[in-house]
């Protein structure tokens, strides 16, 4: 009965006494997972810090390309500037020119008319003193000449339509009358000549037209 009892008391009791491992997995448990805990947040940290490292160049990129789109936006605003600087000057210069043709579109007409005018004076103190007469129609006659000499030049036509049959786009008819040997709506008298430019009429002809 003896030897019954000491074997009782040599096994353990219903599992309230544990043995050495599993003593040493239990202390070894929480420092294996502050350990990885450890290794986690070391992770983390390295993550973070790859992540700051990759925003920062991104944004350093960001401000190089803002600095570049600011010059480039510079640099189109001076074009526009510029140009329409330009545009301003060539309206200037056009107004210019319009108002300086109209102010000078007779300058050569005026010249070429200038000789016409001193050949006039020349003629009219001639005529003061002057005892021949037939001297003097030829030089009223070498005066007209010139005038419709720069006339002429300018593009300026005579309408002297004597004989012709009237023509009420360049004729206008002051009277009619019979006229032995003339045919029905001929011009047989033009009391005033008429003058065209450059195919447009200035002023009709004034004439006497016969009639049936």
């Amino acid at each position: 009965m003896a030897k019954a009892k000491d074997k009782e008391q040599q096994q353990p009791g219903n599992g309230a006494e544990t043995t050495a491992p599993e003593e040493a997995a239990a202390e070894a448990a929480p420092a294996a997972e502050a350990a990885m805990a450890a290794g986690n947040e070391a992770q983390d940290q390295a993550h973070d810090q790859a992540h700051e490292s990759v925003s920062a160049a991104a944004y350093a990129d960001l401000l190089q390309e803002n600095e570049r789109l600011q010059l480039e936006r510079q640099e189109h605003i001076d074009q526009a500037l510029r140009a329409t600087a330009e545009l301003d000057n060539v309206r200037k210069r056009a107004v210019r020119d319009v108002e300086n043709a109209h102010k000078y579109a007779l300058e050569r007409f005026v010249n070429e008319l200038l000789p016409v005018l001193d050949s006039m004076e020349l003629g009219l103190n001639a005529s003061q003193s002057a005892q021949d007469i037939e001297s003097l129609r030829e030089g009223l006659d070498l005066t007209l000449k010139k005038l419709f000499d720069c006339l002429d030049k300018f593009g300026v036509k005579t309408i002297d339509p004597a004989g012709e049959k009237f023509d009420p786009d360049w004729h206008e008819a002051v009277s009619m009358q019979e006229l032995a040997g003339a045919a029905a709506g001929e011009v047989v008298t033009v009391m005033q000549k008429g003058y065209e430019l450059n195919g447009r009429l200035v002023r009709p002809a004034m004439v006497v037209v016969a009639k049936s």
